[in-house]
């Protein structure tokens, strides 16, 4: 996300996670503790997570008091998480 950031002359958002990984196929890797990623991130002051949505169902669990200290938006490729990431 730096580089390609770099690349284009844009700054990444403030405060931002983002989770993920690429495999070699181009296809997403799965986030196996979706809650534990999240309330680590806010410990570690971030108010905005970019992860991939196939961990969205397991955020149903996320207590009601994190919840209301991050932002957590999905992608479904790369290219819209970089697209999410960079400052408007």
């Amino acid at each position: 996300m730096a580089m390609c950031s770099t690349l284009i002359n844009r700054s990444l958002r403030g405060g931002l996670v983002v989770v993920g990984g690429l495999n070699l196929g181009g296809s997403l890797e799965l986030i196996h503790n979706a809650i534990d990623v999240v309330e680590l991130a806010v410990e570690k002051g971030a108010n905005l997570v970019l992860m991939p949505v196939t961990a969205r169902k397991q955020l149903v669990d996320l207590s009601d008091e994190m919840a209301t200290k991050v932002n957590v938006l999905f992608y479904s490729d790369v290219r819209e998480a970089f697209v999410k990431a960079i400052t408007d």
